[in-house]
């Protein structure tokens, strides 16, 4: 009985701490993104994040 029940608990809590994860990042473009994006270092940062910087934070 509690195998059985184990699987689909665990799967939702898994699900369920992926969506909270996702829930607390800002909008990528967002003011608050690129807030965020000022202060990681550059080091860290994607080409794509690189990209979206550029087009989303400077040239507004």
């Amino acid at each position: 009985m509690f195998k059985s029940l184990a699987t689909p608990l665990f799967v939702g809590a898994f699900v369920g701490s992926l969506l909270l994860v996702q829930g607390c990042s800002p909008k990528v473009g967002s003011d608050s993104w690129c807030k965020q994006m000022e202060e990681k270092p550059k080091g860290e940062w994607s080409a794509n994040d690189a990209a979206e910087y550029a087009r989303s934070c400077i040239l507004k």
